[in-house]
């Protein structure tokens, strides 16, 4: 099976249990409102290819690490669109989910999503015992308090924040996670595959910094301008557009460098290489070119 129809399987089979009778009706709709339909999927995509490269035997293991990632992504954005966050009405084209529902089930539906990501790989893992609590440590700090998802945005509310810091800990760790679970579902050893997703991850944040001056709602689904409006550190902020945007062709550059030797290696860069060039908005990807 495809890569992409793997993640879409999984996360259809994950969410079908909170669809389960007797559950709260509204807030199994808003869990499958927060997941469907996805974005790009980029992560459990390149968590997959990773697993792939290395040779994975067990397919169902990288499916669920795969899937957990993607939904423990989900969970950030419904968080992140909040009122106390960004206030944002717009994701993937549609109303954010706060809006659409309401803030109390947006808050829960982001809560149930960060549990049900671990319960959902804690269940298949059973088959793999040694290598899923390696994968639960990298996965869980990938969303924690120091330097995961939480701690990203965390650093939003401090006076001050190193921008490099800030972008690894909010986009980078979970793309570090997803290149590291790659590889432990396969059963190799996930420190050589830190830095592909740590690059590859600051690169999107930095895609995202410039899409939310340079961007549309039309091509990326959701209100540009944020980030100012907020006060939001930003590398076209910092850099300006045209050093944001050479630090972007860096970080890709740098990331297809690290890539550990391999069979997969080939296929893994022609991957990178096509996700990256839609990283930036169409009128300015034509620019580049």
């Amino acid at each position: 099976m495809e890569i992409s129809a793997r993640v879409e399987t999984e996360l259809a089979l994950i969410l079908s249990s909170a669809d389960a009778a007797g559950g709260p009706p509204l807030l199994a709709q808003a869990l499958r409102y927060a997941v469907f339909p996805g974005g790009n999927r980029v992560r459990p995509r390149l968590c997959l290819a990773v697993s792939q490269a290395c040779g994975c035997e067990q397919p169902a293991l990288a499916n669920a690490a795969a899937a957990a990632i993607e939904l423990l992504h989900c969970a950030s954005l419904v968080h992140d669109d909040m009122p106390c966050f960004d206030d944002a009405d717009l994701r993937r084209g549609r109303p954010a989910l706060h809006k659409a529902f309401s803030e109390q089930l947006a808050l829960l539906a982001g809560d149930g999503l960060i549990v049900l990501a671990f319960q959902s790989l804690a269940r298949i893992g059973e088959s793999a015992p040694l290598r899923l609590p390696v994968l639960l440590s990298i996965i869980g700090r990938a969303v924690g308090a120091v330097s995961g998802i939480v701690a990203g945005q965390a650093w939003e509310c401090e006076p001050s924040v190193v921008l490099a810091d800030y972008h690894q800990a909010k986009t980078g760790a979970l793309f570090s996670a997803a290149t590291m679970a790659g590889a432990a579902a396969a059963g190799r050893d996930p420190a050589p595959w830190r830095a592909l997703g740590a690059r590859i991850g600051e690169a999107f944040q930095v895609a995202d910094d410039i899409r939310d001056v340079a961007g549309d709602a039309a091509e990326f689904g959701k209100l540009p301008g944020r980030d100012a409006a907020l006060g939001r550190p930003s590398a076209v902020a910092q850099l300006g557009l045209e050093a944001a945007i050479g630090r972007l062709e860096q970080l890709i550059a740098g990331a297809v460098e690290v890539i550990p030797p391999g069979p997969g290696a080939a296929a893994l860069r022609t991957m990178i290489s096509a996700e990256a060039a839609r990283f930036l908005p169409k009128k300015l990807a034509r620019r580049a070119a």
